[in-house]
């Protein structure tokens, strides 16, 4: 069966080139659709192209309203071909720097690969006619994405083919921008995932059609966004990874908590509280919650994360155990899966009635998660986790305390927002059951079941929450 092809060119202001390189493309004879995807032009290129899709049926054109940046255009031509079920997508430019001659060569190496790029480093003389300056930026942008990212292509250039096929489309979920950064971060998830990338030679003549469209601000930010690729990936090598199963949502699951639009709301979202609970959570709790599971379970223990969040923490602990995780927002399941990549399930479930079998794990824990329930809520939760317990399984509860430091500030901090600025801001969903002591810690849990087998609170955590490990009582 022939694959569905589709070629696929964002313009703005191209009116001067998109005729020449339709007619180009359409000589070539190939069985392929031709898809335009212009942001208002302001220069007439849409109307052109409109006419262009009126002469030749295989060619259309998808019109954005306004400017939205070149990495935007590639995200919505690629969701774009996925959507249509084309098999093989082909990208380039439409200013004659890249040859339309040349995408018979694309396809035909990308029967043995899952993406092919274009390569200006492949064969010496690639570049002819391009000034000094030129020649010297891209140069560096090519060093660094192989020093930073370890990418051993020509990551920044958008002369591309893909199989569709075999690149799952989750792949570009991964990838935040917008902007020329596009390239050489969608690049390294398609590499990080360990898809197959090949190269074939290409020659960038100087520009003689238009003129470039990249602008010191974009390329700061491209700067910016490869060293942020760069750090996170050192923080969290997994963090480009995809899973490979599709998330199950259940429709019928209520959220009477509204969690998932609070997840939805913390999504890409920045601010200084964000930033502060960040480097908490990588700098405390991290390093905490690592070594306490170290501590109490044993290697390739099965382990339930209960109500898991977007699971900052997590990370560290997937070579250790087998980690299940749970939570009622679906929001914040992905941010989680994009997080933690080799964990063994994640369920879109809550908490207080848990989708598995009696004694299904050998322990179970969650971080900040008990104290939003009321305390007959609470019992529940508890109850249900034990139910899921193996004899002798464990339950570690990092717990925050109704003394806690960070409680104080952000008292402090929601009076001077809400009641003397008037902003209406919560900054932390309502906490119903802090914790204020271990006394207080037993006879909760030895009401659902559970005894308390240690119970720490000091200033190894700045005084902010309380580590309780529990055992099942049989």
């Amino acid at each position: 069966m022939t694959p569905k092809t589709m070629i696929f060119i964002p313009t703005y202001n191209e009116h001067a080139n998109v005729r020449a390189m339709c007619e180009r493309i359409v000589a070539l004879g190939l069985d392929a659709d031709l898809v335009f995807m212009d942001d208002a032009s302001p220069d007439g290129t849409g109307r052109m192209l409109d006419r262009l899709a009126d002469l030749h049926p295989r060619v259309s054109v998808i019109h954005r309203t306004g400017k939205s940046g070149i990495g935007s255009a590639h995200v919505d031509g690629i969701g774009l071909a996925y959507t249509r079920g084309y098999d093989r997508l082909v990208t380039l430019d439409c200013d004659f720097a890249h040859s339309p001659e040349q995408i018979p060569m694309f396809l035909a190496a990308l029967d043995s690969a899952d993406v092919v790029v274009g390569s200006r480093y492949m064969k010496s003389g690639s570049l002819p006619g391009w000034t000094p300056a030129r020649r010297a930026l891209t140069n560096v942008g090519h060093a660094l994405t192989r020093v930073l990212l370890d990418l051993p292509y020509d990551a920044t250039g958008a002369f591309r083919a893909y199989n569709l096929r075999t690149v799952s489309r989750d792949v570009f979920s991964v990838v935040g921008s917008r902007g020329y950064a596009f390239f050489f971060e969608s690049l390294f998830a398609i590499h990080d995932n360990g898809y197959t990338i090949a190269e074939v030679p290409i020659r960038l003549p100087a520009r003689t059609y238009g003129s470039s469209k990249m602008s010191v601000a974009e390329i700061r930010r491209s700067v910016m966004t490869l060293g942020r690729v760069a750090l996170e990936q050192q923080r969290n090598p997994m963090r480009s990874q995809i899973p490979r199963s599709p998330l199950q949502i259940d429709p019928n699951l209520g959220d009477p908590q509204r969690w998932d639009e609070y997840w939805e709301e913390k999504k890409g979202a920045a601010s200084t509280y964000g930033a502060v609970a960040s480097a908490y959570r990588n700098a405390v709790i991290r390093p905490r919650l690592e070594a306490t599971i170290r501590r109490e379970f044993d290697p390739g223990a099965s382990l339930l994360h209960a109500g898991c969040g977007s699971g900052q923490v997590d990370t560290g602990l997937h070579a250790h155990a087998d980690i299940t995780a749970v939570d009622i927002s679906p929001a914040a399941l992905r941010m989680y899966r994009q997080e933690n990549p080799r964990v063994k399930d994640v369920r879109h479930a809550s908490i207080m009635a848990l989708p598995f079998a009696d004694e299904t794990f050998d322990g179970a824990y969650n971080l900040g998660v008990v104290e939003h329930f009321s305390r007959d809520e609470l019992r529940v939760v508890l109850t249900e986790i034990r139910r899921t317990l193996r004899k002798g399984g464990k339950l570690v509860i990092f717990w925050p305390h109704a003394y806690a430091t960070s409680v104080a500030v952000l008292g402090v901090t929601h009076v001077v927002l809400n009641d003397v600025l008037r902003r209406q801001v919560r900054l932390h969903p309502p906490e119903h059951s802090l914790i204020h002591s271990e006394k207080e810690a037993r006879a909760i849990l030895g009401e659902c079941g559970l005894d308390v087998a240690s119970y720490t609170f000091g200033p190894r955590d700045f005084f902010v929450q309380a580590v309780v490990v529990a055992v099942r009582r049989d």
